[in-house]
């Protein structure tokens, strides 16, 4: 066994500072991840208002 947590070595954005961390620092329900680079896991953020903006759409047409 390596010994390592879950989740160490991989980036995880933090929704509450808006930084990236490198292995889960903050608690989970703050956090968005893991991904596999620092520079994904700065993107976390575009990526979640994007989907969001894709649901809302999507709702609005079902609504129609």
């Amino acid at each position: 066994m390596s010994g390592a947590l879950p989740g160490e070595g991989e980036f995880w954005f933090n929704i509450t500072t808006g930084q990236v961390e490198t292995g889960p620092q903050a608690d989970w329900s703050q956090l968005l991840g893991p991904y596999a680079s620092r520079a994904e896991a700065e993107l976390a953020m575009s990526k979640v208002r994007e989907r969001n903006e894709q649901w809302d759409e999507e709702d609005e047409e079902e609504e129609e």
